[in-house]
């Protein structure tokens, strides 16, 4: 049933022209209007932290800042099925994961890099139709390997025990919720020597996943992951159209970064 329904959804986004995602266009023939498409691209992917940064948070990098028509994309893909976005938001993705180079450095062609995406519920899976964050993955993916960067997605964690809608839980209740919660699939630990790992998400709010995820990838990886994210959550609000960059703030409880 969900596979059919992501075809019929795959097949509408071929020919039905529809809205501009991002600030609502009418009838473009592409996800995003040239306007958005440049907004979000002009931003400058930057290590972001949440506040408070929770223990073992690996390095975390993000493309874009989570408002205006970056949020109203990512709302998009998740949850209404708009999944022509997936092209957009996958190559977003792929200047996060460049910028996570600094902390584990992008392998040459001989060398793999793996991105693990991290796992949803399967009630979400069912519930939206598609796993936005394996399909923004694996278009990530593919544009590395068209730029000579041997680059493999692993959907290799999965949820150990049942846990909590995150949704409306604080930053430690998060953590609480997910703690000890992931595992990576038996079988799969061989696959990551030699290899650079990082974690992949659209979205990073208070960090419990990414920490979750660190830690059970941490148990059979030759070093520590880094992380890459789509978006990640700022306290502060800027203009969508202004343009900006992402950039690094200071760990005492300023935002986790701010457009500019």
């Amino acid at each position: 049933m969900v596979r059919m329904r992501m075809l019929w959804r795959e097949l509408a986004d071929l020919v039905l022209p529809v809205d501009c995602a991002g600030c609502g266009r009418p009838r473009t023939s592409r996800a995003l209007c040239g306007a958005c498409q440049r907004l979000l691209t002009r931003q400058e992917p930057g290590r972001v932290w949440p506040s408070p940064s929770p223990a073992g948070l690996p390095t975390v990098y993000a493309a874009v800042a989570y408002a205006d028509e970056a949020r109203a994309v990512l709302l998009a893909h998740k949850e209404r099925g708009a999944l022509r976005l997936a092209v957009p938001l996958g190559g977003l993705l792929v200047r996060a994961i460049r910028a996570s180079g600094r902390s584990v450095a992008i392998p040459d062609r001989g060398s793999p890099l793996l991105l693990v995406p991290l796992p949803s519920a399967r009630r979400a899976v069912a519930r939206r139709g598609h796993d936005a964050t394996r399909r923004i993955a694996r278009v990530a993916a593919a544009g590395l390997r068209r730029e000579g960067v041997s680059a493999r997605v692993f959907p290799v964690l999965r949820q150990r025990r049942v846990v909590e809608d995150q949704s409306g839980l604080s930053a430690g209740q998060r953590a609480w919720n997910l703690r000890g919660a992931l595992e990576v699939v038996p079988g799969a630990s061989g696959l990551f020597r030699g290899a650079r790992v990082v974690i992949v998400d659209d979205l990073m709010t208070t960090g419990a996943s990414l920490v979750e995820a660190a830690r059970a990838v941490s148990t059979v990886s030759d070093g520590p992951p880094a992380a890459a994210v789509v978006a990640a959550r700022s306290r502060r609000r800027g203009s969508g159209r202004s343009g900006g960059r992402v950039h690094e703030t200071a760990r005492d409880g300023a935002p986790v970064k701010a457009l500019e």
